[in-house]
């Protein structure tokens, strides 16, 4: 633990790490907080930034739900959730056979030809914000894999999105719901991440140490989204959407290849 403290490059890649997931727990970016294992992994193993993570990720979680207390949207919980649960267990089962680069160059893939067809949509409808109605089919099958691929990889933002932003929803409801959805997930995932070993006294400690920044970047982004514009929101998650997919492509098969 020691010589985790006293590298900087530990620093330099948790830090900004730990900042960009927390502006994404706040709300700002949806699914750029995948970019937080794959950065801490340029200084320590990406199973160990996993599980340094996750505890952080737990606070986040706990800060995001106070931030957005009230606001969500229980239709769309009651449908993702169940396949959320599957998707968990089919990780934990599959976790010896799954590699993490093959779950994110298919995330990346997906998040790709998802952006790709807003892109399309926002050509024909000149800019138009999208509404697509809640099917519980697609709810039920995109929240397995946002389990499956939180699990493997802390990579679930992306699928979950690929059903929620086409919805539609007011900002707030979009974020508050995605705040609980996850907060639930990564709850859950802390018991066959316990069970698999990947907690120990020193991974907790550097977990603490990150803590604080944790804590400020998420009010900072929970701040930032509350004062967005539906017009301004949607377009920027898009695009961050996008930007996430390219990095797990490259990361996926860099380490495919």
């Amino acid at each position: 633990m020691t010589e985790l403290f006293a590298d900087p490059w530990f620093y330099a890649a948790a830090v900004p790490a730990v900042i960009l997931v927390g502006l994404s727990k706040g709300g700002l970016g949806g699914g750029v907080g995948v970019v937080g294992v794959p950065m801490m992994a340029l200084a320590i193993s990406p199973v160990r930034a996993a599980a340094i993570l996750l505890p952080i990720l737990v606070l986040m979680d706990m800060v995001s739900l106070w931030s957005w207390r009230g606001i969500y949207d229980r239709k769309i919980l009651r449908t993702t959730m169940p396949g959320a649960m599957a998707g968990i267990g089919i990780g934990w089962l599959m976790a010896a056979f799954v590699t993490e680069n093959l779950i994110r160059f298919v995330v990346g893939a997906v998040s790709i030809v998802f952006v790709g067809r807003w892109l399309y949509q926002q050509y024909r409808d000149r800019g138009a914000i999208e509404k697509a109605s809640p099917n519980w089919v697609a709810a039920g099958f995109w929240g397995t894999v946002a389990g499956f691929t939180s699990f493997v990889a802390h990579a679930g933002g992306p699928p979950y999105q690929v059903y929620t932003l086409p919805l539609g929803l007011d900002p707030k409801v979009f974020t508050g719901t995605s705040v609980i959805f996850f907060a639930i997930t990564n709850a859950v995932k802390l018991v066959p991440y316990f069970a698999l070993g990947q907690f120990d006294t020193e991974n907790l400690a550097a977990s603490a140490v990150m803590m604080p920044l944790a804590l400020i970047s998420t009010l900072f982004g929970a701040y930032l989204v509350k004062r967005m514009r539906p017009a301004l929101f949607y377009p920027f998650s898009y695009i961050t959407v996008a930007l996430v997919a390219v990095k797990l492509l490259w990361d996926g098969a860099a380490g495919l290849l």
